[in-house]
């Protein structure tokens, strides 16, 4: 892991494309050689899995799978399975600066079906080493997905008895009946892997490392649950006992309700924690650093009672803490993972935090916001350890700019104040906050795409307890310029967080 280095948070779903939302095609590559030139060292994603109802990547079909809408069309016209026209046939929606995502679902999953059934895919001896290799998890979300799709999209806890249950006769029918559907399925998965690997190991040849992102939770909808019932507080009839979410707090009153099925610790315990350790070491071929988001779960988890309309009735229970941790390691040696230890944290969270060894996050929006319920002192720049990653804000934050609109007077007085900088616009005072943080101790500092551009929250990617206008933002090509590139260089290489990596093929054609 990089020493003092310096990295920018965007989604791949906001990179430029043509087809309606960022994927893994041209415009990828040519933003991770964007990133090189700009000194950096990370590249901060959100999670990559297929999206459910509110478009949330928190909110996934899988923990393992990853999200169709991020094959690239252009590879598959290059494959011959597709045709250019077909492509631009489809209407992917008029903004070019948001994602339409009813648009994305009707135009993009017909194209995917026309490049399966072209593929031959069944007779690709790479494939059959994907579906072999991952049937441990692909086999039953293959067949999820095909059962959910066969009944409109419904959630599998309204499935009839006979598959919700996973009955055998069941099961057997319709692995028979959706023999295609699943097929197809699994070729997607097939085709995103290998595109997303070719991606990722492009990106580590710049000296560019991949920071990946995984919820803490599953949601109740997806393959996990409803393959491995007994890992969850479910009843007999598989409904939730309980249900996850965070307390009321400074942003929210009534708290936060997320709806996803806790765990049962207890059982995962008794298995020697081998979901989660088969689950982190996928996400390690995934990715080169992972976050963990909600890490402070792993202390305490707040449980709510199922059917609940707000958190208000929840309370605190204990999790595995190091217990989990131990195991992991012992299993897979010493892994790079940044803690997400943000909202209300305790003691005991800390202590958990310092013995794992992880580095945790520092906000610097946190340090200067009254309604943040947690300790602003912790998140003043000149407190940061060397053994954590400053932000600016995170996805769940407002933007700089519109966090600034958003403090009153007094903050913005006491922000000005510890910046010793009483004389810089508004509309520029992104640069100075930004410079802030990246001269702190923090070994590392990642930086939203949106406050670099000095956008405002018409550009923000989640507000939280929120449907309906999230995960839309996406940059405009014209935005990638060579200025703001310069401008991060300069900052990057100021800070002593450059990316010194020497590309090989870049340096030989530098010698020509």
């Amino acid at each position: 892991m990089s020493e003092r280095a310096a990295g920018i948070l965007m989604p791949i779903s906001s990179l430029p494309s043509e087809y309606g939302i960022g994927c893994f095609s041209k415009s990828a590559y040519e933003f991770v050689d964007w990133l090189k030139k700009a000194g950096q060292s990370y590249w901060q994603i959100l999670p990559l899995g297929p999206t459910s109802y509110g478009d949330s990547p928190y909110q996934s079909f899988s923990t393992f799978a990853g999200n169709p809408y991020f094959i690239s069309l252009e590879a598959l016209v290059e494959e011959g399975v597709l045709t250019k026209a077909e492509c631009e046939a489809v209407d992917w929606g008029k903004a070019k600066g948001s994602i339409d995502y009813k648009k994305i679902y009707e135009g993009r999953y017909p194209l995917l079906r026309k490049a399966y059934e072209r593929s031959k895919v069944h007779e690709n001896a790479e494939y059959q080493k994907f579906v072999e290799e991952n049937s441990w998890w692909l086999s039953d979300y293959a067949l999820f997905m095909a059962v959910k799709d066969r009944f409109d999209g419904v959630e599998w806890k309204l499935w009839a008895d006979d598959i919700k249950l996973r009955w055998g006769p069941a099961m057997d029918y319709y692995r028979e009946e959706l023999y295609f559907d699943i097929e197809f399925q699994q070729y997607m998965q097939f085709k995103f892997y290998e595109q997303w690997m070719q991606l990722k190991a492009y990106a580590n040849k710049k000296g560019i490392q991949i920071i990946g992102d995984i919820p803490i939770y599953v949601a109740m909808d997806s393959a996990d649950t409803w393959a491995h019932p007994e890992l969850f507080q479910l009843d007999e009839e598989n409904v939730p006992v309980a249900v996850a979410g965070c307390p009321p707090d400074g942003f929210s009153a009534t708290g936060q309700l997320w709806g996803n099925p806790l765990y049962r610790w207890g059982y995962h315990k008794e298995t020697g924690y081998q979901w989660w350790i088969s689950r982190l070491a996928y996400v390690f071929r995934l990715y080169d650093v992972v976050r963990i988001d909600h890490f402070r779960g792993f202390d305490e988890y707040f449980s709510i009672p199922y059917g609940a309309e707000t958190a208000v009735d929840g309370h605190w229970e204990k999790g595995p803490g190091m217990d989990l941790f131990w195991k992991v390691r012992e299993a897979l040696g010493e892994k790079p993972v940044i803690a997400e230890d943000l909202g209300y944290v305790t003691d005991s969270v800390r202590d958990l935090v310092r013995d794992s060894g992880f580095p945790g996050m520092k906000v610097l929006e946190f340090a200067f916001d009254s309604r943040d319920s947690g300790s602003a002192n912790d998140y003043l720049p000149h407190n940061y350890p060397v053994n954590s990653v400053a932000y600016t804000g995170t996805h769940d934050n407002e933007t700089l700019a519109g966090w600034w609109g958003s403090i009153s007077k007094d903050e913005q007085k006491l922000t000005r104040e510890y910046l010793c900088d009483t004389y810089t616009p508004e509309a520029e005072l992104n640069k100075p906050l930004i410079s802030l943080i990246m001269r702190s101790a923090a070994k590392w500092c990642v930086i939203p795409m949106q406050d670099y551009l000095g956008l405002d929250n018409r550009c923000r990617m989640n507000t939280p307890s929120t449907v309906g206008t999230n995960w839309k933002w996406r940059i405009r090509k014209n935005q990638l310029s060579v200025k703001l590139q310069k401008e991060i260089h300069a900052v990057t290489l100021r800070y002593g967080r450059m990316n010194w990596t020497e590309d090989v093929e870049e340096a030989a054609e530098a010698e020509k």
